[in-house]
């Protein structure tokens, strides 16, 4: 079968021919007809993620779109090694594969399942939202933040307060829902003081696509608001501005802030694909936007390069 190979860790993705795969009990062969290209799947390329199996050569793709062998129509996640999401064909457990609603294409599933449930489940699993409640976004210009700011509108959020270095992609966000903005232009002291007066008005929680520095910035001023402020989830999400941070104890001691994370090991695996079947049900209804650049399988090579904070690219085999 056709597919996308990579052949050593940190290689570009080739089109080739690949074996093709056979279901075992418990499996569904799957035809597949969307595939997007995650930081995940970037990441297990390059052999450095924490999930990578180390196993070369291998077809990428953690998830994506297609048909079971009745030809109904599935979302998938997590195909059987070495068979990716980015070929014609792939294997996946039968737990793994979620019905698609009519109304929702399969570019569309296959580009917002990933980015979308990473907010989705910080949400509803980790920080279990209320209605009413103000979130604020740490890293909201990119496409999982763009995303978050709209799920948190449509999950009942009362207040969504958005960060960003992209000055013209945080103006964007108030038609998604942002009904305020602060700009990442700043550091030190003066990122701090921008955070202040969000936080001595109330924030319940915090969704952190960065780390890095503003995510120290960001606890240092909460843990400053002190009793007078409301509790606050911080749910780490990603770490796009650094894996570390330097957070002096008396954050932690002198305020009621809870740290957790969001993700796979955090949050149990069919839990995870579960709040995946929520979101894609809630999609359309909810009117969710995401920009997609779809490209053709044998095009993988010029499609791997391309690392947009605007758009997703989908795969097409």
């Amino acid at each position: 079968m056709k597919a996308a190979i990579v052949r050593q860790p940190g290689e570009t993705p080739i089109f080739g021919e690949f074996e093709t795969p056979a279901a075992a009990a418990g499996e569904h062969l799957i035809r597949v007809t969307a595939a997007a290209i995650s930081q995940i799947t970037r990441g297990r390329a390059s052999g450095r993620h924490y999930s990578s199996s180390g196993a070369f050569p291998f077809v990428p793709g953690i998830d994506g779109v297609g048909r079971r062998e009745d030809g109904s129509r599935v979302y998938f996640v997590l195909p059987r090694s070495p068979y990716g999401a980015m070929a014609e064909q792939t294997v996946v457990p039968t737990s793994h594969c979620l019905p698609l609603p009519d109304d929702l294409d399969d570019v569309t599933a296959a580009a917002i399942a990933n980015p979308g449930m990473s907010s989705w489940a910080a949400l509803r699993e980790r920080a279990r939202l209320r209605a009413g409640e103000t979130v604020l976004i740490n890293g909201a210009t990119g496409i999982s933040g763009r995303l978050a700011v709209q799920i948190a509108k449509h999950l009942g959020t009362a207040k969504v307060i958005a960060t960003g270095r992209n000055a013209e992609a945080l103006q964007q966000l108030a038609a998604l829902g942002a009904d305020a903005t602060i700009p990442l232009i700043e550091d030190g002291d003066a990122l701090e003081n921008s955070f202040k007066p969000h936080f001595a008005e109330g924030v319940d929680i915090v969704l952190d696509y960065l780390w890095g520095r503003s995510a120290e910035r960001l606890l240092i001023s909460a843990a400053k608001a002190g009793a007078e402020a409301k509790p606050i989830r911080f749910v780490q999400i990603g770490s796009m501005s650094g894996g570390d941070i330097t957070l002096p104890s008396a954050v932690l001691r002198a305020s009621a802030i809870e740290l957790m994370g969001s993700g796979i090991g955090s949050i149990p695996l069919e839990r995870l694909v579960a709040m995946t079947g929520e979101l894609l049900q809630a999609t359309v209804p909810a009117g969710l936007r995401i920009a997609v650049d779809p490209v053709p399988l044998a095009g993988i090579a010029k499609a791997w390069s391309r690392n947009s904070s605007a758009h997703r690219t989908v795969v097409l085999p």
